[in-house]
């Protein structure tokens, strides 16, 4: 599984890559999360608010935190 976490490095941003690293360890998932912080990358997939979450390649949530249960929900799915 891939979870990408999309944001140029705002506070909100920062935080839903920790709640999304905590939510994979929490639930033991074996997953890779990666952080895309480049402009061009985010908007070529499409994203155009930040925060946004993406897994395997389609996005659950953008320009809003997602809560720890709502992440667990998607990698559980």
């Amino acid at each position: 599984m891939e979870i990408k976490v999309f944001g140029p490095g705002c506070k909100k941003c920062e935080i839903t890559e920790e709640t999304v690293r905590e939510a994979v360890a929490e639930l033991g998932t074996e997953a890779t999360v990666i952080k895309v912080s480049n402009v061009t990358d985010i908007a070529m997939a499409g994203i155009m608010s930040t925060p946004a979450v993406a897994v395997d390649g389609k996005i659950k949530s953008a320009g809003r935190v997602p809560n720890k249960d709502e992440i667990k929900s998607w990698i559980q799915a």
